[in-house]
């Protein structure tokens, strides 16, 4: 079985090769099956998160939802992960250059009711690999939210080691379809 480390340097050198063009392109699919879960439809309250540029793109998620939808996102705090509403105007770089919001952090985390998060890779039984610093396997443990995973095919591996805090997800969404 592979080691985390290696997993996630192998993904970071493939998602090397993801152009521009081709990271709009699924993102826009990805958005598109996302719409068309149940759990979706019915969400009011969505925790999403602000991408990177070597992830699925959101930006085009929170543009298109933001009518319709209660939007969160997280911000780093430390050793976690705090969450405020999504306001366009309200945002600056923070942590890891992401924008984040700013304002008032959300303590009541029942109001979520769907949370899409990213990872370094996943498996087909929707086992998540983060970046490693555990940020999300500390929210998740405190959510009960429906949780989908986005992320491009090549992030799509055999076997996720896993541990006992790890939590897997829902769904895992890539271009190609709903896991």
């Amino acid at each position: 079985m592979c080691k985390k480390s290696d997993i996630r340097m192998s993904i970071k050198n493939i998602k090397k090769n993801i152009t521009e063009e081709q990271r709009s392109q699924v993102s826009d699919r990805i958005r598109h099956y996302t719409e068309q879960l149940p759990e979706f439809q019915r969400a009011r309250t969505v925790l999403l998160y602000h991408s990177l540029q070597d992830e699925v793109d959101t930006s085009m998620f929170l543009k298109s939802w933001q009518r319709d939808k209660r939007l969160l996102l997280p911000v780093v705090k430390k050793n976690d992960l705090i969450i405020r509403d999504y306001l366009p105007e309200n945002l600056k770089p923070g942590s890891f250059g992401i924008l984040e919001p700013q304002g008032k952090e959300i303590t009541d985390l029942s109001v979520i009711d769907l949370i899409i998060i990213p990872g370094v890779a996943f498996d087909r039984n929707r086992n998540r690999l983060g970046r490693g610093k555990g940020y999300y396997d500390r929210l998740l443990a405190r959510l009960k939210a429906y949780k989908i995973g986005i992320c491009y095919d090549c992030q799509i591996i055999d076997r996720i080691p896993t541990e006992k805090h790890d939590i897997p997800m829902d769904y895992v969404i890539t271009e190609s379809g709903i896991i």
